[in-house]
């Protein structure tokens, strides 16, 4: 028993066995989540490569958008003085 007090103590006051088992695990556990945190880093890598794809696509897609948009608005201005010409004729006519 690690606490007893006495001769008889298993283990040392500063608990040796202890402090050398766990220095153990620790040695153990440290690999294991070095290559957890590498495997994380390359999910991590990729998922941020495909975001920026994700992200250029969609900004392609808006500009593309932008310009469809532009010409429509170009066209009914085209059509508008079209009509605005097409009543100026008619109102003359009728004078």
């Amino acid at each position: 028993m690690n606490a007893a007090r006495g001769p008889e103590a298993f283990d040392p006051h500063p608990y040796i066995l202890l402090n050398l088992v766990l220095s153990c695990i620790a040695a153990v556990q440290a690999p294991i989540i070095m290559m957890n945190q590498r495997r994380q880093e390359a999910k991590d890598r990729l998922r941020s490569r495909n975001d920026y794809q994700v992200n250029l696509k969609a900004e392609l897609e808006i500009r593309h958008l932008h310009e469809k948009v532009d010409h429509l608005i170009n066209r009914q201005w085209e059509r508008l003085a079209e009509i605005q010409e097409m009543q100026i004729e008619l109102l003359q006519e009728r004078r």
